[in-house]
C-alpha cells in the first residue's frame, strides 16, 4: 500500500460528508424561506430586488479586477528526450525552512553532487516550465553518527535554492 492510496481513500468519504452537509443546508434554507413567505410576503419581494441589483453589479465588474491568482505550475509528465534533468535533480527538499522560502518564490532541491548552477537552471526550466532568476548551491558535508559502539557516517549531499520570477509558482507537493 503506497502513500498515494491512503490519500485516495481519504478523499472519497470527505466528498460524501460534504455533499450531506450541503444537502442539509439546502433543506434548512428551504424551510426558513417557506416560513418567511407565510409570515411576511412583502419583505420577500424587497429581498429579491436587492439580490437582482447585487447580481447586476457583480456582472458589471470585469473578472480580471476581482482577484489575481498565482499561476501554479505542476511538473510535466514527459521531459524533453535530450534533457539530462533526471540526472541533475534528485528530489525537492521539503523542510520547514523550504516552505518559508516558497513564499518568497524560492524553492529548495537536492541535486546531484556533480551538478553545477547552469545544469540545475536548465533542469528546472525543462521540468517545471518556469523562468529561473538565480541559483544558489550549498554542499552539505557528511556527518559522524553513532549507535552504541558502532560508529558510521551519514552521507552528505548538495542542495540548490532556486529563485523564480514573481507571479510563477512550483507545486512541490501535489495536493
Amino acid at each position: 500500500m503506497s502513500i498515494f492510496d491512503i490519500f485516495k481513500k481519504k478523499v472519497k468519504p470527505e466528498i460524501k460528508k460534504e455533499e450531506k452537509k450541503e444537502e442539509k443546508k439546502e433543506e434548512k434554507k428551504e424551510k426558513l424561506s417557506a416560513k418567511k413567505a407565510v409570515q411576511k410576503p412583502k419583505i420577500k419581494v424587497a429581498l429579491k430586488k436587492e439580490k437582482e441589483e447585487a447580481v447586476k453589479k457583480e456582472e458589471a465588474v470585469p473578472p480580471e479586477t476581482k482577484t489575481e491568482k498565482k499561476k501554479t505550475i505542476k511538473p510535466k509528465k514527459a521531459v524533453k528526450p535530450n534533457s539530462l534533468a533526471w540526472k541533475v535533480l534528485i528530489e525537492p527538499h521539503v523542510t520547514e525552512k523550504a516552505t518559508y522560502l516558497a513564499e518568497k518564490n524560492e524553492y529548495a532541491f537536492i541535486v546531484s553532487k556533480s551538478a553545477n548552477k547552469t545544469e540545475v537552471k536548465r533542469a528546472i526550466e525543462d521540468i517545471y516550465e518556469v523562468n529561473v532568476e538565480n541559483v544558489r548551491m550549498i554542499s552539505i558535508p557528511g556527518k559522524k553518527r553513532r549507535r552504541g559502539k558502532v560508529q558510521g557516517f551519514k552521507s552528505g549531499y548538495k542542495k540548490a535554492i532556486i529563485k523564480i520570477k514573481k507571479g510563477q509558482e512550483i507545486e512541490v507537493l501535489p495536493k
